[in-house]
């Protein structure tokens, strides 16, 4: 049974009891994680504290923080085929995406590993005899509830980010997927970062996961997930009056005006809906057209959809499996008014699931519905599966009424070869990244990423991520004179 990583050691839960590890794209049973409890979080919240409140990371200078970071990104980089492996096989990710996301994780480390010693604060301008200045400090102890979709990817945005600020952590990965995680910690542990600097707690959501955001001695709460968790996430941590970045997830559209380059346009919307089986925060989901070029694109986007294959994770094919049973059942019940005719719309094009793909995997194959209604389930709640809902516009005022009218606001693309058009979009639409003929900033670390609405609040990635992560401090000293 893999442990948990606490104070740079592997260590049993409290409760003996463990969490089978399924591999999705068989639905077997491959390893097993402890199963961790409120004592296990307070252990290793313990830890953090001693760490953060006078211990040896506290006392680490900002550039010392910053070759332990860059020393952590390179040990990654080196380990790059063994971390992608175990995501690949934990995730269900096709070989291809296992690798970038190694590839990006160590890539976070290596950014924030640069920006330790470059969170400056500034001096204001008061009264004379007085000197005013501002400083950044730690939080203290931050809790990161890592979501299963891109483990190492999150890792790396949300804890590189709070341990360059000086913080220690606690984090709690999905019981879905945790190996990669949980095997960072121990490079950590290698590469010489000071006992309770980074603490690793698997096990349950409702378990360990509400603990963490209960737990008295958390300082800053990091959560990605669902909107409905993010809500209780932020009451526990409203008691307490701790600050939260949220991250809950979207229903991003691509919006394609007439003008559009298509031949730039189709891969990138069609890469958007099926890149790790559609289950990203930031998937194109929606693909809003205008009318007069609306059935063109429909057929190109069915085209290219029809091709896609799916399978196993070691095939490397397009499309991998669902991460869960549970998952898979939720596509097909966003799917199955459409099938069988009971709401307005069209099934345009699916991909395949090749003969290969074992029965008890996951799969989903990508799917075009066009013609959906603005207010259908499927063109406003979030799938988290390869299912693009397509729809016309008219004019640009239509076309941001049908983007904006979700609950959510994480990323939005347009395609235009109008620049002016471009801009009074991106100004215009109610979205945390707008994309102007592109999409997406997967491994983009330097990229500030956060929603508005119900997409969530805060900001990380990007140097923004640092200023999260601290609180600023206002010192003001008296010196006498004139």
């Amino acid at each position: 049974m893999t442990t948990h990583v606490i104070n740079n050691r592997r260590v049993a839960g409290a409760s003996g009891e463990c969490i089978d590890v399924l591999d999705p794209s068989d639905g077997q049973v491959f390893a097993q994680i402890a199963r961790g409890t409120a004592h296990d979080i307070g252990v290793a919240v313990a830890a953090a504290r001693r760490a953060a409140d006078g211990g040896a990371w506290s006392r680490l200078a900002p550039v010392e923080r910053g070759r332990l970071l860059r020393k952590l990104g390179d040990a990654i980089a080196a380990h790059h085929d063994e971390l992608a492996l175990l995501e690949q096989r934990d995730c269900g990710k096709p070989v291809k995406q296992a690798r970038a996301d190694a590839t990006a994780c160590a890539r976070y480390f290596e950014f924030y590993s640069g920006a330790c010693d470059k969170l400056h604060g500034d001096t204001i301008p008061y009264t004379p005899g007085f000197a005013v200045m501002t400083w950044y400090e730690p939080h203290g102890v931050t809790g990161h509830i890592i979501p299963w979709n891109y483990p190492m990817q999150i890792f790396g945005r949300s804890v590189g980010g709070a341990l360059a600020a000086g913080n220690a952590c606690v984090v709690k990965p999905a019981e879905d997927a945790c190996l990669s995680l949980l095997r960072i910690a121990e490079l950590a542990a290698e590469c010489g970062f000071p006992e309770g600097a980074l603490n690793i707690v698997t096990g349950y959501g409702h378990e360990a996961g509400q603990a963490l955001a209960d737990a008295p001695g958390i300082d800053h709460i990091s959560f990605t997930g669902s909107a409905r968790v993010g809500t209780i996430i932020a009451q526990s941590a409203a008691k307490r009056h701790v600050q939260v970045t949220l991250e809950l997830g979207g229903k991003s559209p691509h919006i394609v005006f007439a003008d559009a380059d298509l031949d730039a346009a189709l891969p990138v919307i069609i890469n958007a809906i099926v890149q790790n089986a559609g289950q990203t925060c930031s998937a194109g989901s929606r693909l809003l057209v205008q009318a007069s070029v609306y059935e063109r694109v429909l057929a190109a986007v069915g085209e290219r959809i029809a091709t896609l294959r799916v399978g196993p994770a070691a095939m490397d094919l397009d499309v991998g499996p669902l991460i869960r049973a549970s998952q898979l059942e939720r596509v097909r019940a966003f799917l199955a008014p459409y099938r069988q005719g009971g709401a307005a719309g069209r099934l345009v094009a699916q991909g395949r699931i090749v003969p290969e793909a074992p029965a008890g995997g996951f799969y989903a194959a990508p799917t075009l519905i066009a013609d959906v209604a603005a207010d259908a389930p499927l063109a406003c709640d979030e799938v988290f599966g390869p299912v693009l809902a397509a729809m016309p516009f008219s004019d640009e005022a239509d076309a941001v009424r049908l983007a904006n009218v979700t609950d959510y606001g994480l990323v939005a693309g347009v395609w235009t070869e109008n620049g002016g058009r471009g801009l009074r979009m991106a100004r215009a639409l109610k979205s945390g990244q707008v994309f102007v003929n592109n999409y997406g900033a997967g491994g983009g670390v330097e990229l500030p990423f956060g929603g508005v609405k119900s997409s969530g609040y805060g900001r990380e990635k990007g140097f923004e991520a640092l200023y999260g992560f601290s609180v600023m401090k206002t010192v003001v000293v008296r010196y006498g004179g004139q």
